[in-house]
């Protein structure tokens, strides 16, 4: 009953991530750790997400900007292994409660992101890509606050879906491989977070006719109530 729990829980998390470029870690999180535990949610997250990247990639495979990519992964390549290490020596309730806390922080922070941020460069690409690798080495997710960067460096739509994708792809390649090399991907671990992915790429594919019918308004909404269920659940996980 867990498996098909996660399984039903990552189609729709596939459709809802393929269609707004983020929100399938936030949603699949509370799940995977009711079901496995917090430290062997992350590693297995770390692996679905992979596959879920690479299905958009593969959707829309001529958008991809892979300047921006570089720029990106560059640096929030080491970056995603330093923060992957970090939470590895953490107690499983310390990283209940830190990745609720970053969630619900991300709903004022990526509004004032969004608010804020110009048509951004290559540079800053490099910049963001630092931070955001190193916290998505800890807290599995933050498509909130990069689906900004990405939109304020010019792209949109199936542009900004591919970049975003490719530009996480190769963070959660070198956070899965953290993982690894520290002993924290057994096979069975590794046979979990694949069956997971599988599930999240049927989604990424169903969600394409879709992407074009979403207004910024709804996808504003969307995030921020997946920030907040979220968030407020791995706190209450955390506590009790």
């Amino acid at each position: 009953m867990g498996l098909l729990l996660v399984l039903i829980v990552g189609l729709v998390a596939g459709v809802i991530s393929g269609i707004i470029g983020t929100g399938s870690s936030i949603m699949l999180l509370p799940v995977l750790t009711y079901v496995y535990g917090p430290q062997e949610a992350i590693p297995v997250m770390a692996v679905a997400a992979v596959m879920a990247n690479a299905s958009r990639i593969l959707v829309w495979w001529r958008s991809v900007d892979w300047r921006a990519v570089a720029a990106y992964a560059a640096t929030g390549i080491p970056a995603a292994a330093l923060g992957a290490r970090t939470m590895l020596v953490l107690p499983p309730r310390v990283v209940d409660a830190v990745i609720g806390i970053f969630f619900l922080a991300m709903i004022p922070m990526r509004r004032r992101l969004a608010a804020s941020l110009r048509r951004l460069s290559p540079g800053h690409l490099a910049i963001a890509g630092a931070g955001i690798g190193f916290l998505t080495g800890i807290v599995v997710s933050t498509g909130p606050i990069s689906v900004p960067v990405f939109l304020g460096y010019g792209l949109t739509k199936g542009s900004f879906i591919a970049t975003e994708a490719a530009a996480s792809l190769a963070i959660y390649v070198t956070k899965t491989l953290t993982f690894q090399s520290f002993g924290a991907l057994p096979l069975v671990t590794l046979t979990k977070g694949l069956t997971v992915g599988g599930s999240l790429m049927v989604g990424s594919l169903l969600a394409k006719p879709f992407l074009l019918r979403l207004t910024p308004e709804t996808f504003r909404h969307i995030m921020d109530a997946l920030l907040l269920g979220t968030g407020a659940s791995l706190l209450w996980g955390a506590a009790i």
